[in-house]
């Protein structure tokens, strides 16, 4: 994998194929322990000031973070300092950073790149930040590919007898899941957004935290455990109803 991109040569920083600008830490965290590995690694702008930045690598479960700054055209990390960034990497792919509590080595294996094959891992942190910023879905990146990704626990109203049991719920590009289980493979079911029509809060139900997804054959019903969870998974969901409807 090239740790460089084809952009402005002019700048090495530029040129970096993981350097995730304005990245923020959170940001970062979900990103690398979502979709990355042991020893992942990305260089976001610290909030600290210019030319102050932060080496983020995953270790096992956790991502642990590390002051860079640069130095006229050198980048200095703790008493060391190296010339330009390839250095920087080849040494610390070599040289572990430190041994985190339980005594493992954190070394620099592979970079997260900005640009990924697949936009949804991506976008999906994009989303979720924006979301848990409290903007609706009309804030969020107009020309985002409507990819974001969400996952969990939902009651669910059952087709035909109308009791109410408890599913765990993935939702990827276009396809919504419901397992019996968070454990399970298999989903019971799998709904497909692009025939969806809409997605709204429902105060029809002797339930709290109530929305409903409109399909020609049915309507399903969901509640979440809060109401806050509730709005993430309506503001999410209607985001893709709306980039679904702008590719029409």
């Amino acid at each position: 994998m090239s740790f460089y991109s084809d952009e402005d040569t002019s700048d090495e920083l530029g040129t970096l194929g993981w350097y995730h600008h304005d990245l923020s830490r959170h940001a970062a965290e979900a990103l690398l322990l979502s979709n990355g590995t042991d020893g992942s690694y990305l260089l976001r702008n610290s909030n600290e000031g210019l030319d102050c930045f932060a080496l983020s690598v995953r270790a096992k479960d956790s991502v642990k973070h590390f002051h860079v700054t640069r130095k006229d055209s050198s980048y200095v990390f703790g008493f060391n300092e190296f010339a330009n960034l390839h250095d920087f990497v080849y040494h610390f792919a070599n040289q572990p950073l430190l041994g985190s509590d339980s005594g493992t080595l954190i070394v620099l294996k592979s970079p997260y790149p900005l640009r990924v094959e697949e936009p949804s891992i991506y976008e999906s942190v994009r989303v979720h930040t924006a979301i848990q910023s409290g903007r609706t879905e009309k804030d969020l990146v107009a020309n985002a590919p409507s990819l974001g990704t969400k996952e969990g626990y939902l009651v669910k109203q059952g087709a035909f007898v109308k009791n109410w049991k408890q599913r765990w719920f993935t939702l990827n590009r276009y396809d919504l899941k419901y397992f019996k289980d968070k454990m399970d493979e298999e989903p019971i079911r799998t709904l497909d957004l692009r025939a969806c029509s809409a997605v709204q809060f429902d105060y029809s139900q002797d339930r709290v935290n109530c929305f409903c997804m409109v399909f020609p054959e049915r309507t399903f019903y969901l509640c979440s455990k809060s109401a806050v969870e509730g709005d993430e998974w309506i503001k999410l969901l209607r985001w893709k109803l709306s980039q679904l409807r702008k590719g029409r």
